[in-house]
């Protein structure tokens, strides 16, 4: 049974169906109450910064040899390579290979040949084995996996804490309680017949392709659908290996058999190659750019003809999102909350703030505020000196891309940079915190990704606030997150309905950034992906394909109609 002190309580394992002969319903309990996990503060002293330095020291020096899995086997390859610590390159923190396309056919196989069985499994003890994992992060593998965040993909100790532990296990326990919840849901019935609906899991095989920035977003991509009773082959990002291999380790612990998830390192091109031209893929469950995901779906629909069922695709592919302050706003929040929003963890969370609305007369004193506080900002090594505020942004690829619109920075004559914009990368990939004035407001930096420490600040007249709520809808394809900072309501409402499509999670008075699982479902649409709202009730329904069974309790009679006597 689970312990009730981690705040999980499963009332009964089993569905009660009944019926009577006046309308017939079936009938449920409330099976599973969870609540958010408690974010740990790692204060001086505390128990959890003793576990967590010691984990990190534990780590040291250490380069962690990590297998494909393939069923219950470790697999090598000769396609050796190598993770390195994001604000020390030169530390090695995992040592991996990639699965070959033999490999990964050997993969699809062996989930195929388990798929049935898990399928068959009741969802009550599909469930228990993520609470389970739950239970195992919140406990004795909580230092663990979030000293390997760090580590690996250079995260504080905060936004390692509230992705790799409180995210991710709010994941596994919401989605427990959402899928129980779901098997609940049943047609209405009448007398003489019953009505169930069986949530299948999709035939075939998912594969699930999670991103570097999130711990929690590996294990979410692989775990729903095997919750739902589907078959994975997961395929981490190379930057997030050290951690995502350790919660496939923590699921495995919990009780997930051996052939269900995957676990298959790969180069993308060949994995995405291999995937979508078996007649069994069934779903791609996607993070990462949109150049990727859309290079999938064409994938998809060129294979379209040879699938033995229409593949489900769910993506999720960054944004281009904005704070809108109004003359009416809290100049503190909107400080307070734009430099989180745009500088924690060096700006690579798909919901960081890239673009900034301010009004010309409150641009003054915004502008004397966010650069006294960017001053106080430290950048570093967050595993050693845990003041860091953020660290090294993730590898060599993305410090260039970052460096190369700092130097688009420099030489338009509509930017002008107001603090920070050195790089090095020396040591580790380093880039300073940066704010960007434009006197254009469609200067490419306001309209395309950079996933990094740059916030671009465009200063409007004050009596063009309506003309500016049409600007920040109409300025980029994406539609990932939002916030407007007002405190006339009437703005807000304006605000609102004008943005109405511009962001699926919108914020009013507080930071884009920061959604929690059973609070604010997460994801956006247009150029950001399909808004599958992880976090939420409706994205497990995109794992499974429901049946209906009806069931009739007499016989049938004459095949004659009444009127037809």
């Amino acid at each position: 049974m689970l312990p009730p002190s981690r705040c999980v309580l499963l009332r009964c394992s089993r569905l009660a169906g009944a019926w009577t002969r006046a309308g017939l319903r079936w009938k449920h309990a409330s099976l599973l109450k969870v609540v958010n996990e408690p974010i740990l503060a790692f204060l001086p002293g505390s128990p959890e910064r003793d576990a967590l330095q010691k984990a990190l020291k534990d780590l040291k020096g250490r380069t962690e040899a990590i297998p494909c899995v393939v069923g219950d086997e470790e697999v090598w390859t000769s396609d050796i390579r190598y993770q390195v610590s994001p604000f020390n390159h030169g530390r090695k923190v995992a040592k991996f290979c990639y699965a070959d396309q033999a490999l990964l056919n050997k993969a699809i196989e062996a989930a195929l040949a388990a798929r049935k069985e898990w399928d068959l499994k009741p969802l009550v003890d599909r469930a228990q084995i993520f609470l389970k994992a739950a239970d195992l992060l919140s406990g004795p593998h909580r230092a663990e996996v979030l000293a390997k965040t760090m580590l690996g993909q250079g995260k504080t100790v905060i936004q390692a804490e509230i992705d790799a532990a409180a995210e991710l296990i709010d994941f596994f326990r919401f989605n427990a309680k959402f899928a129980m919840e779901l098997e609940g849901e049943q047609p209405i019935s009448t007398a003489p017949s019953t009505n169930h609906m069986v949530y299948r899991g999709l035939e075939g095989f998912v594969a699930a392709i999670s991103p570097f920035n999130f711990t929690a977003i590996g294990g979410n991509l692989a775990g729903t659908p095997a919750l739902m009773g589907n078959v994975v082959l997961w395929k981490p990002s190379d930057t997030a290996m050290l951690a995502s291999y350790a919660v496939y380790r923590v699921l495995r612990e919990a009780g997930l058999p051996p052939n269900i998830i995957q676990f298959v390192p790969a180069d993308g091109p060949v994995f995405g190659d291999t995937v979508t031209s078996s007649e069994h893929l069934c779903g791609i469950n996607f993070t990462g750019s949109v150049p990727t995901f859309k290079h999938l779906w064409k994938q998809v629909a060129q294979n379209l003809d040879s699938f033995r069922t229409f593949p489900r695709l769910a993506g999720e592919c960054g944004g281009k999102n904005f704070h809108l302050v109004h003359r009416s706003a809290d100049v503190d929040s909107v400080v307070s909350g734009t430099l989180r929003s745009a500088f924690e963890y060096g700006g690579q969370k798909c919901s960081a703030c890239s673009r900034l609305y301010v009004p010309a007369s409150l641009w003054p004193q915004i502008r004397e505020r966010l650069l006294e506080e960017l001053s106080r900002i430290t950048v570093g090594d967050p595993a050693e000196d845990f003041r860091t505020f953020f660290s090294a942004v993730i590898d060599a690829k993305s410090f260039a891309r970052i460096k190369k619109w700092l130097e688009h920075a420099r030489s338009s004559p509509s930017l002008t940079i107001l603090a920070g914009g050195t790089c090095d990368d020396s040591v580790g990939y380093f880039v300073e915190p940066c704010i960007v004035e434009s006197k254009d407001p469609r200067d490419p930096i306001m309209k395309e990704e950079i996933f990094g420490p740059v916030l671009t600040v465009y200063v409007y007249p004050d009596d063009q606030f309506r003309e500016t709520l049409h600007l920040v809808d109409s300025t980029t394809s994406y539609g990932l997150t939002g916030a407007v900072f007002a405190k006339d309501k009437d703005i807000v409402q304006e605000a609102r309905a004008t943005l109405r499509n511009t962001a699926g999670n919108f914020y009013v008075n507080d930071k884009s950034t920061g959604s929690v699982v059973g609070q604010q479902p997460f994801g956006g649409s247009r150029a950001s992906g399909t808004n599958d709202k992880p976090g939420g009730p409706h994205y497990l329904l995109r794992w499974t394909s429901p049946q209906v069974i009806k069931e009739t309790h007499e016989p049938l009679g004459d095949w004659r109609y009444s009127y037809m006597q």
